[in-house]
């Protein structure tokens, strides 16, 4: 059990056994280990954990900095340590957190931009072919907002062509020491109902008709997913690792000749098509999976008064494009 005659190290470990691991996600529990085990432990582990001053972790974050440790990693750290030391406090070890006492690192909010509608589209007609066209460059990272795990884990049940809906319920995550994975969504609005665009559901059902071609190709090698029918399987059935999607992105960015982004960018000018497309703020914060309407309307004010109307136009000529060869 417990003590409160632990060091910060003691308690810290315990912490992520017995907390940490059995209640977080795999990839949540990762990234809490790392920063435990490369920057706590070696610099605090051995502070008795009542005996923790505001002072200490300003020396600390002061250390860190001197390392040239970023201030992102340096945020992540202060963070995850608050954290251990509120658990601590719920479990009468504490009285308080010292480490909400000392200031967060200012971290840059410049994550880059997105694409706008004439780059999408640049980036769009040389990639018209590639086997995740649907998946990773239009369908549903652009128009759709998914996130990559999201994508990967979307499942033909998932799919109502008839409502023109879908319903994503799955994500693939790599979990280490096991691979990939399928997991259940987090939270009930991640999970909600999202409208399916007629154009989105013309390329899915090309996606349909190349898997089971893929399929046949494959025959006795086709990986079965245990009732679980990926839409976007490998080439002989199994899952894709999320970091080799993006891989893959980035070699169709090159390959296409524009500006690189990252595929969580990619999400953000799913934002901006929407507003060229003049799809309502309403049901494009519905897709867009955006908590307050004002975060939608941040998007579609960045838009209005674009020069590029004509962009309309070209992308409805794109979308109607068939696929050749």
């Amino acid at each position: 059990m417990p003590s409160r005659s632990w060091s910060l190290g003691e308690w810290l470990n315990y912490w992520l056994e017995h907390i940490v691991e059995p209640e977080c996600e795999h990839n949540s529990y990762v990234k809490y280990e790392s920063k435990v085990r490369l920057y706590l432990l070696p610099h605090l582990g051995k502070k008795p954990l009542i005996r923790l001053t505001p002072a200490h972790l300003r020396s600390f974050m002061a250390v860190l900095k001197r390392e040239k440790v970023g201030a992102a990693t340096r945020f992540e750290v202060l963070r995850v340590l608050r954290n251990a030391l509120n658990r601590a406090m719920r479990e009468g070890l504490l009285t308080r957190n010292v480490a909400l006492l000392v200031d967060m690192p200012k971290v840059s909010k410049d994550k880059g931009t997105a694409w706008n509608a004439r780059e999408a589209i640049a980036f769009l007609r040389p990639v018209r072919a590639h086997r995740l066209y649907a998946a990773c460059v239009l369908v549903l990272v652009l128009v759709l907002g998914l996130r990559r795990s999201e994508v990967l884990g979307l499942r033909w049940q998932d799919i109502d062509f008839e409502a023109g809906r879908f319903t994503p319920v799955k994500q693939v995550q790599r979990e280490k020491g096991v691979g990939l994975v399928l997991k259940d969504l987090k939270t009930e609005s991640s999970q909600a109902v999202l409208p399916l665009p007629e154009f989105c559901a013309r390329f899915l059902e090309e996606r349909r008709e190349l898997q089971e071609l893929e399929q046949k190709i494959a025959g006795a090698h086709w990986a079965q997913q245990d009732g679980h029918d990926l839409i976007f399987s490998s080439e002989h059935g199994g899952m894709i690792d999320p970091t080799g999607f993006s891989r893959t992105f980035d070699r169709l960015v090159k390959r296409a000749r524009v500006r690189r982004i990252t595929v969580r960018l990619a999400r953000h000018t799913c934002g901006t098509l929407l507003a060229f497309l003049k799809v309502h703020p309403k049901v494009a914060q519905a897709i867009l999976r955006h908590s307050q309407i004002s975060m939608t309307m941040d998007v579609y004010t960045h838009v209005v008064g674009d020069s590029e109307r004509e962009a309309v136009t070209m992308l409805a000529e794109l979308l109607e494009d068939p696929l050749i060869g």
